[in-house]
């Protein structure tokens, strides 16, 4: 079965073919500046697997005519991967915002486009863009059955007293006002591959199991996971919640906001692009949002630099300690994402000091960077919890969703 995964936003279409008889990724691509200045400058990366890269520069006045190279580009003579578009047996979309409506993958409907356009409130540059590839799909591929993967379903599992903010109950009820969560697919993918990994290496019940998954790239979150179910994550109403990010500030004090649009004569919105484009590792560093560019001015000497990383670590460390507590204990920690999957340094300083836990860094394990790009075990042998790296792929979780939807 093949399916084509879709991931719209407001100016790209990230998007993969998969093969799922094999789980391999036929192709990949990215569609970029999408209706930016009538797509003038649009650009189409398209990646067949084991072969070159082909790039495609033509105006891209919207998310459909986008659309449109990228399906001309997967039938292609010379880059197609497969013989015509009738191969296509599904399509499955990455949703930001399901609300407080779903908790599961759901085939698409006139009912579900309503409601991804209800939640465009709460998630106001992702869910309209969502809707544009959901329907421009459904133009170019008639007939062929589209599933949407909601980022926040996964979190549905959190109790009450978990998900709601200390307001008014009447506002947070009315006005659809929770703890959400984000990265819901990436935290539900790699707790399932560390199950797997830690039943078939360890012999731990995947239905007992307390995990805590670690996403960190330029948007980072922690998900508190027991018998693979979601019971704390550090992401709130929007993704601004929660660790120090690549561009995003975090968790700050509620009182900080009127404080700087008395004190800077801000708008909503200009206090918002300062909040979630200006701050984090960016804002603190003064120097980049990418972590390879902090270490680089951390290890010449830049105070701002290692300011920002360790201000990283602190905020990681801060959670993994209140999610353990939540937990009654861990059985294992898994670092996944860019910086989870491939930064050593951010592993080794935010394991440091937390044997208390159980969690036992092995340095040489940790260095070795022959285990990227495959589930590995990067603690000490006698450490009483694992620590992981389980590289993620939320693609092959959104089509093996579409897929069990939609196979006859």
């Amino acid at each position: 079965m093949k399916v084509l995964v879709v991931n719209c936003g407001s100016s790209s279409v990230k998007y993969q073919l998969l093969d799922l008889e094999t789980s391999a990724c036929l192709a990949s691509g990215l569609a970029s500046r999408v209706a930016v200045n009538g797509g003038a400058a649009s650009q189409l990366q398209h990646r067949p697997a084991g072969r070159a890269e082909y790039l495609f520069t033509a105006p891209m006045s919207d998310h459909e005519v986008a659309l449109g190279y990228i399906l001309e580009a997967l039938v292609n003579a010379e880059h197609g991967v497969v013989q015509s578009l009738q191969e296509i047996d599904a399509i499955g979309h990455r949703v930001l915002h399901g609300g407080d409506a779903f908790a599961e993958p759901v085939l698409i409907s006139g009912v579900v486009e309503a409601a991804i356009e209800r939640f465009s409130e709460l998630g106001p540059l992702h869910n309209p863009a969502n809707l544009l590839g959901i329907r421009a799909c459904k133009h170019r591929l008639p007939g062929v059955p589209q599933v949407a993967v909601f980022d926040t379903a996964f979190h549905q599992t959190l109790a009450p007293a978990d998900y709601t903010y200390g307001l008014p109950l009447e506002l947070c009820e009315e006005y659809k006002i929770r703890r959400y969560g984000f990265h819901g697919t990436s935290h539900r993918y790699v707790s399932r591959e560390a199950a797997k990994f830690l039943q078939a290496n360890r012999g731990l019940a995947p239905e007992n199991l307390r995990l805590l998954t670690c996403h960190l790239g330029n948007g980072s979150s922690v998900d508190a996971i027991h018998g693979g179910k979601a019971v704390r994550t550090s992401m709130g109403f929007t993704p601004l919640a929660g660790l120090v990010m690549g561009t995003r500030c975090g968790d700050i004090d509620p009182a900080v906001i009127p404080f700087l649009i008395n004190h800077l004569h801000l708008s909503a919105q200009e206090l918002d692009d300062l909040m979630n484009k200006q701050s984090g590792l960016l804002g603190i560093s003064g120097i980049s949002s990418d972590m390879r560019d902090i270490h680089q001015a951390a290890a010449a000497g830049n105070a701002r630099a290692q300011l920002a990383q360790d201000m990283f670590c602190v905020r990681l460390k801060e959670y993994i300690g209140a999610y353990a507590t939540a937990m009654n204990g861990l059985d294992a920690l898994v670092f996944t994402a860019g910086i989870g999957e491939n930064d050593p340094i951010i592993r080794a300083q935010t394991m440091h000091g937390m044997e208390f836990l159980g969690l036992h860094l092995d340095p040489a394990k940790n260095e070795d960077a022959s285990l990227r790009g495959r589930p590995a075990d990067i603690s000490t042998e006698d450490s009483p919890a694992r620590i992981l790296v389980i590289p993620t792929n939320e693609e092959l979780m959104i089509a093996r969703d579409t897929a069990s939807l939609t196979a006859h």
